[in-house]
């Protein structure tokens, strides 16, 4: 489990600055895999996953809805034939938070 799966997303209530700069790029190399989420505009990172199946891409959405629910942290989730595409963002801030990172850690670790 990398350093930031092993954490657990805290709620936002706002009033806190998005992540940027040098502390965002730092935040995003704590990553197990980093160089597959991409940050986008400094608002929010995305990574597509792909599978051989819908069946199999369907069992990833579940299964990645399941520990959103778990972490009360929910990403915006794109299923077509084939691939998953997965954007996270702390809307409350309308920006990145350490927490988006957090579950982005937590889904690179599930089964695929």
């Amino acid at each position: 489990m990398s350093g930031l799966a092993a954490k657990t997303c805290v709620p936002c209530r706002g009033g806190v600055p998005p992540l940027k700069g040098k502390e965002l790029a730092e935040t995003h190399k704590q990553l197990p895999e980093f160089a597959h989420w991409k940050v986008v505009n400094e608002h929010h990172i995305t990574r597509e996953f792909k599978f051989p199946d819908f069946k199999q891409a369907l069992a990833f959405v579940n299964r990645v809805g399941e520990l959103a629910e778990q972490e009360g942290h929910h990403p915006d989730l794109l299923l077509a034939w084939g691939k998953v595409e997965i954007t996270l963002w702390t809307h409350k801030i309308d920006g990145l938070t350490e927490s988006d990172f957090i579950l982005a850690a937590k889904i690179d670790e599930l089964p695929r």
